[in-house]
């Protein structure tokens, strides 16, 4: 997998627990059951939480970061920023819940809702600019969902001037300075599903890296249209030129046999130079 600066721990069992911490930002997306146990001292490093949506499975975790960061050893100063689709009742009564339970936080804990198209600015240094952009996702009707895009601001050359042989690139740039030649674009490095039946492919084209839920990996074990299958994702991907894919929120029901699926879909992956990892639901998944 060809991705750079991205240092990845996930775990994802459909059902029980899902969190995704994104370390080069230190970003936690979701926040289920067990993640202060497997991530231990890593909780404190934590600056920002992104949930996509108020199921259990995806929260239950968060009352563990922070009442650990409130009463163990490590540091207990720096701030947790909680970010969550706005209006999603599940989380806000959860949220209400903590704050009520750790009333006497030496921290500041802050929770903001935020809404599609929204960008939350995580890194601005110099000409280095970084931020979060949730996006709508389909999942359940009573729980408003989202997906989450990081984005890179970089820099490019015109499109006049891609074609042209080095030297002469070099030459226009001492003539009229090298800002003439280039320009800024928004680059997605990272896409989060959540929980959802299916992201529309235009809005992951071209990401670097996209993590996509994978409940099913047999579509016709699916008795809902709440969540993706193996085909549904591999189709997504395809049509959205991602090289890059890792498959997390697998049932559990397939563990053992995730392998024996994906080689259903070798000559498809490969014809599309689709790069294809899985978060095993019984392991946690490093990259």
């Amino acid at each position: 997998m060809k991705v750079i600066s991205l240092i990845l721990k996930i775990f994802s069992k459909a059902l029980y627990s899902t969190w995704i911490y994104y370390a080069p930002e230190r970003i936690l997306f979701d926040a289920g059951e067990g993640i202060s146990t497997s991530l231990t001292h890593k909780i404190y490093a934590i600056k920002y939480v992104f949930l996509t949506h108020g199921h259990v499975d995806h929260i239950a975790g968060l009352w563990g970061i922070v009442n650990a960061r409130n009463n163990s050893m490590g540091d207990r100063e720096k701030p947790i920023v909680v970010y969550y689709p706005k209006n999603n009742r599940a989380i806000e009564e959860w949220l209400r819940y903590i704050k009520r339970a750790n009333s006497d936080l030496r921290y500041d804990l802050e929770c903001v809702p935020v809404i599609p198209g929204e960008q939350i600015f995580v890194r601005q240094a110099g000409g280095f600019t970084r931020y979060v952009v949730p996006f709508r996702v389909k999942h359940t009707a009573q729980n408003n969902s989202v997906g989450y895009h990081v984005i890179e601001k970089r820099k490019r050359l015109r499109k006049e001037f891609r074609d042209l042989p080095q030297h002469e690139i070099a030459r226009l740039s001492r003539e009229r300075g090298s800002e003439t030649l280039s320009e800024m674009y928004e680059k997605k490095i990272l896409t989060v599903s959540g929980d959802t039946v299916g992201v529309e492919p235009h809005e992951v084209e071209e990401t670097e890296l996209l993590l996509h839920e994978c409940t099913f990996l047999k579509s016709s074990d699916r008795r809902m249209e709440n969540h993706a299958s193996l085909e549904e994702v591999l189709n997504i991907a395809t049509k959205a030129k991602v090289k890059n894919l890792i498959l997390y929120h697998i049932s559990s029901r397939y563990s053992g046999r995730i392998e024996r699926y994906l080689k259903k879909y070798k000559t498809l992956m490969e014809e599309n130079n689709i790069d294809v990892k899985y978060v095993d639901p019984d392991k946690i998944f490093s990259l």
